[in-house]
């Protein structure tokens, strides 16, 4: 199925997935074109502007010297060897998959797809959605997957803001609907990945993604859940931790927050949910992890509320600074961040709030924009209960901790301090 193309891969979405598999692309010696249906995204690129955290300015002028270019239009596809579908994939207002966004890639995928083409979608949905969804509508001009052009799913695995782990470096899964197309997709990710790891098929390969955030999910929930009821049993949970990592098998440390946020953990269990649910099958486990980490933002208001009580003070009319509103350190995303649900709670029952994050220049909750401290210390100097909901390397815990008149810690990052409380 090899034909000679002008182009070799065409990635449709240059997001926090998208852009980083471009730049792998690019450097690998590819000739790569990303398709995204943003014109600001699009002129903001092939100006040399980035607008993903773990890709920088110089980064994206680095891509333009390598031939990389961005488009709004889906014509080039026809000119391509590859075209990789890293789009959004979110829920609907009901939980269900939201693939409207898959389904507009492969509408213009479907549109000029020729002959030796390989289209691989890495985007995060339900075991089955490749053969189900994605290969009918390829395959409705004619052309047939495994016979006439390759298909297969690869789950994207981006880390926004992690300083070991890339692309590059984390093996990629890949999964064809023939092992032919297996082969296509492992050929194309073998170019900018070290390893690349063969699925059976492409729902294993689906389901994999689903299983390793699910695993997290559920395990989040378990020490949310604990840190529920360590305190009233008088139990230092993170101490616990810490002495149980001491063990150098049968046991991985995860740690309680004030909620799950991001693009995977509070989405992707989901999916698996649904697909579940389909079969007319209770998935338990985790529905379950889903309403103890959807209680966390609920809790951590609680146990503010309590805190303030113990001092004297009611919630309302109390001074609040929260500190950090990213979903995790070091990164501008709020996707998801439970610091939403917890500003949502505090403003309900009548805190006077603040924030900072130095990542986020402005920041509006429920429509209501919540004023930033220019002085995070000054800010926690000032304020009755400051709350760390995350902890950006900018943030010095041991100054906070002498500055603040209060600290709730709900990340378990500070030191032992009279000022301090830690979830």
């Amino acid at each position: 199925m090899n034909r000679k193309t002008s182009v070799d891969l065409v990635i449709i979405g240059l997001g926090y997935v998208g852009l980083p598999l471009a730049r792998a692309a690019s450097a690998s010696g590819l000739k790569v074109v990303g398709l995204d249906r943003s014109a600001p995204v699009v002129q903001g690129l092939n100006s040399g502007s980035s607008h993903v955290d773990d890709i920088s300015d110089a980064d994206v002028r680095a891509m333009l010297d390598q031939g990389f270019r961005a488009v709004d239009s889906p014509e080039v596809i026809a000119e391509s060897a590859a075209v990789v579908i890293c789009v959004p994939t979110p829920l609907t207002e009901h939980g269900a998959p939201n693939l409207a966004a898959v389904d507009s890639a492969v509408a213009d995928i479907a549109a000029h797809l020729r002959p030796g083409t390989l289209v691989v979608l890495e985007s995060t949905t339900y075991p089955g959605t490749t053969e189900e969804v994605v290969r009918p509508r390829l395959e409705a001009g004619g052309l047939k997957a495994g016979i006439d052009f390759h298909l297969a799913f690869s789950p994207e695995r981006i880390d926004p803001g992690n300083p070991t782990y890339g692309l590059e470096n984390t093996p990629k899964v890949v999964g064809g609907t023939t092992p032919d197309c297996t082969k296509a997709a492992r050929a194309l990710y073998e170019r900018f990945v070290g390893s690349v790891v063969e699925a059976r098929g492409t729902r294993e390969a689906e389901m994999a993604k689903l299983l390793e955030n699910t695993y997290r999910h559920v395990n989040i929930a378990l020490v949310n859940e604990m840190a529920m009821f360590c305190r009233e049993i008088g139990v230092d949970l993170w101490d616990a931790i810490r002495c149980a990592s001491s063990k150098p098998f049968g046991f991985a440390p995860f740690y309680p927050g004030p909620g799950v946020g991001g693009h995977c953990i509070p989405i992707d269990p989901n999916y698996l949910s649904y697909k579940v649910r389909s079969l007319g099958i209770p998935f338990r486990f985790v529905e379950l992890a889903q309403e103890i980490n959807q209680r966390m933002p609920a809790h951590v208001v609680s146990r503010a509320s309590d805190l303030l009580n113990q001092h004297g003070k009611p919630i309302r009319g109390s001074r609040v600074l929260l500190l950090g509103v990213t979903y995790k350190p070091d990164i501008s995303d709020q996707r998801e961040s439970p610091a939403v649900d917890v500003a949502e709670l505090l403003l309900e029952r009548g805190a006077e709030l603040s924030y900072y994050d130095p990542r986020v220049a402005d920041w509006t909750v429920e429509g209501t924009a919540v004023p930033r401290v220019g002085d995070y210390l000054e800010g926690a100097a000032q304020a009755d209960l400051t709350i760390l909901l995350q902890q950006h390397s900018e943030l010095d815990l041991d100054r906070l901790a002498d500055h603040a008149r209060l600290l709730f810690d709900t990340r378990g990052k500070s030191a032992d301090h009279p000022q301090v409380v830690k979830l």
